[in-house]
């Protein structure tokens, strides 16, 4: 338990710096909305402002309203793995990660919202005219920890069924 406890600390702190450097670099040497080119036709580093969630999700909501629901939700979820971290004897190595990446991303991101009342986007990934809503090292953390957990269910169940 003091092993993954350990791994699960260190993991998160270095997602969010990762991501916290990521996106200082991006607003000191961007404007908002400025477009770099990286690889022409696929892919771009940009620097927007996301006041919502996933795909825009409650941007359009009043920006009370969406700091006081991203910021409790954010809190409460971060909370909750913390403490089944903590209290669970998790053994398991895939949730253990996947638990570590989806805390760390959403630490990352929960810290934007609280200085800027948005989210620091600025991996820009699409394919001629075909835009895939940008996002950060946070968003990825939290994609590939939900990946993981997923993964780690289906194994999880293809074990019992196998027993």
């Amino acid at each position: 338990m003091k092993k993954n406890l350990a791994i699960f600390i260190l993991g998160a702190a270095v997602i969010i710096a990762l991501d916290q450097i990521t996106k200082s670099a991006v607003t000191a040497r961007f404007t908002l909305h400025e477009v770099f080119p990286v690889i022409p036709g696929l892919f771009n580093l940009v620097y927007v402002m996301n006041p919502g969630a996933a795909f825009g999700f409650l941007a359009d909501a009043s920006a009370t309203f969406r700091y006081v629901f991203f910021i409790g939700i954010t809190i409460a979820a971060a909370g909750l793995i913390a403490y089944y971290f903590v209290k669970s004897n998790l053994r398991n190595m895939l949730l253990a990660v996947a638990l570590t990446l989806i805390f760390g991303g959403a630490v990352g991101n929960l810290i934007d919202r609280l200085r800027f009342g948005a989210v620091v986007d600025f991996l820009d990934v699409y394919v001629g005219a075909a835009h895939w809503p940008a996002f950060n090292v946070a968003d990825s953390a939290i994609t590939c920890g939900a990946i993981l957990m997923i993964w780690e269910m289906i194994l999880n169940r293809k074990g019992k069924q196998l027993s």
